[in-house]
């Protein structure tokens, strides 16, 4: 198992946002955050690579939680935020090398595989820009191309479809589906709906700061009384629950 959150209270100030959150991510799963905005999804994922401490409860990755080990816990996440976080006085080689040296990786596999990844994101002639020269596309590519050099077990990605282009959205698919084989987990947060329902394995629905139920579109349908619904009509009901009790 990758990922296990276990009970977990959390949040930014003394009021609780997560209330008792639990769900598990096994070895190799795609797994799917869905929740209507404000549900609770982006502070889980703050707690999850370590930005937020939980007031109780625990999360642990392959056994280590930040608690037994900082630097062996945080080196086990590669993290895709919605927004490109990118420093504005490195040039894209300089971004790479950081990675390289942040995750103690074998410098000449990982160039290997950041070569490999320049060309597939068209970015092999552009090691010398800066972040200022980039488009968001392409700063979002940046982000993607760092995260999958590395080893990392838990794959952590947040909205990663919005600013790129249609055969970028391919793209990384495809690399989801080449890390899952290799056995790493993927916890992606998105609301795109469609994509999400063909490609992941399970979903954790959260809503209101409690996980309403994890599974796949199956298990879904079922808890929600929606034979052959899609996700998308799931979503919707949840949006209409929260309506009708407003």
């Amino acid at each position: 198992m990758t990922l296990e959150v276990k009970d977990l209270v959390g949040g930014y100030s003394r009021i609780p946002v997560l209330k008792e959150v639990n769900f598990k991510i096994n070895n190799g799963e795609l797994v799917g955050l869905i929740g209507l905005n404000g549900a609770g999804k982006s502070t889980t994922i703050n707690h999850i690579i370590g930005l937020l401490k939980p007031f109780s409860g625990e999360i642990k990755i392959n056994g280590i939680s930040i608690d037994d080990d900082v630097n062996e816990y945080k080196k086990q996440i590669a993290y895709i935020p919605e927004v490109p976080i990118l420093y504005k006085e490195l040039t894209l080689k300089e971004h790479i090398e950081t990675t390289i040296s942040a995750y103690d990786l074998d410098e000449k596999e990982a160039w290997s595989s950041a070569n490999r990844l320049l060309k597939m994101f068209r970015l092999d002639k552009k090691l010398d820009w800066f972040p200022t020269n980039f488009s968001k596309g392409m700063r979002q590519k940046v982000m993607i191309l760092c995260a999958f050099i590395t080893n990392a077990k838990l794959f952590v990605i947040d909205e990663p479809f919005l600013g790129l282009d249609p055969v970028a959205v391919n793209d990384l698919l495809n690399l989801i589906e080449k890390q899952k084989k290799k056995g790493s987990s993927i916890l992606m947060s998105t609301h795109v709906l469609d994509t999400a329902e063909r490609f992941c394995d399970e979903f954790v629905l959260i809503h209101n700061g409690e996980v309403r139920t994890q599974g796949n579109i199956e298990k879904l349908q079922k808890e929600f009384g929606m034979d052959d619904s899609s996700l998308n009509d799931i979503y919707l009901e949840l949006a209409e629950e929260e309506s009708s009790h407003e």
